[in-house]
């Protein structure tokens, strides 16, 4: 009887078939597991994204012109909007008062609710409200550690002064500003460990209470800064109703005391003078980097916009939108907004921004 037969070899191939298709099912499932929620050790909160899926988005929170649009398009509660089309589409933002029972459920011990009192480890209760952060002449540069470190000796200096999930809150006081700073990331785990070690100290003597949101591209398609920061938007809200939201760069560290991560007024500019560009404003209407927005300010302007891949053109982009809601870019001055950027390979640009 021969065994390789035809009849074999057909079911060989089919056998090879099923198993492919089995297998892709299994990564296809861990994949969409570990893509929405994951922690990131003690530093900071992970939420992973590869972008197949879209990002849900409610109907009720249409801003702008937009609504009706989208009102006519979509006929359901909630809708996926796809962010891997050419089309010049918005983020649909969520009511901030939309809050995940989820993440109230696990974060019901959270550091980062509204509180009228702090009770210390020794019992005594404390209700004074921290000193707003302000510009102390006193302060100044500071030098960054940029030794190259692993994670693990980085949380194991870090975690006793954190909550989990890059949580923190002044013990003595309770803090006016309450502050999301959402990071785009992919691949930079070198920039990451040396990120973490030089901002927490840094936001920690500001008395604010914060967060830290690492959001993480998946997928091997172009990098998409502007829709990374408008998922990180979305899952902070789920969290805690922050006031204000830092949208940071991993590579960049800030070199002075007296740059206060708060949002004003107005949106602010944050990296106004970065080394590797002499220390100068490129052009007046720039706004990537480092950035603040009030809640309220990214609503209104509709977050950014999810058709930037590569590099470039998203933050031009949130700079008209600023413009259009009859905004204007605030900034510090070039010798205190300073920052160092990590030596990086350069990143291919966005040939249609």
């Amino acid at each position: 009887m021969a065994l390789f037969t035809k009849a074999n070899g057909v079911r060989a191939m089919l056998c090879l078939v099923g198993i492919w298709v089995l297998f892709s099912a299994f990564l296809s499932y861990v994949d969409n597991k570990s893509a929405s929620y994951s922690t990131f050790s003690r530093l900071s909160i992970r939420h992973m994204h590869n972008f197949a899926r879209g990002i849900t988005i409610a109907n009720k929170s249409l801003s702008g012109n937009n609504s009706k649009e989208h009102d006519t398009l979509n006929t359901t509660n909630q809708t996926v909007l796809p962010i891997d089309s050419e089309a010049q589409k918005p983020i649909i933002l969520l009511n901030s008062q939309n809050v995940s029972s989820e993440h109230d459920q696990r974060n019901n011990n959270s550091l980062l609710r509204p509180l009228q009192s702090i009770k210390r480890e020794n019992g005594a209760t404390v209700s004074v409200r921290c000193k707003e952060p302000q510009y102390d002449e006193n302060e100044g540069p500071i030098t960054p550690n940029t030794t190259l470190e692993s994670l693990d000796i980085v949380e194991a200096e870090l975690a006793p002064l954190l909550k989990p999930g890059g949580a923190f809150q002044p013990h003595d006081c309770i803090p006016k500003e309450h502050v999301a700073i959402v990071v785009p990331f992919r691949d930079r785990y070198a920039h990451l460990t040396v990120f973490l070690r030089n901002i927490h100290p840094f936001l920690m003597k500001q008395h604010i209470a914060y967060r830290i949101f690492l959001i993480e591209q998946t997928n091997g398609k172009a990098f998409n800064r502007a829709a990374l920061m408008n998922i990180g938007f979305l899952e902070a809200l789920k969290i805690f109703p922050w006031d204000c939201f830092i949208f940071h760069d991993v590579d960049l560290l800030p070199l002075d005391n007296r740059n206060l991560y708060t949002c004003p007024r107005q949106p602010r500019h944050m990296s106004v003078s970065i080394d590797t560009l002499n220390f100068k404003l490129p052009y007046r209407s720039i706004f990537g980097g480092v950035s603040a927005m009030t809640r309220e300010h990214f609503q209104l302007v509709n977050g950014f916009s999810n058709s930037y891949f590569g590099w470039g053109g998203e933050d031009d982009d949130m700079s008209n939108r600023l413009k259009h809601a009859n905004l204007f870019i605030s900034r510090y001055p070039v010798n205190i907004a300073r920052y160092m950027m990590l030596k990086h390979p350069k990143e291919k640009a966005n040939p249609k921004r």
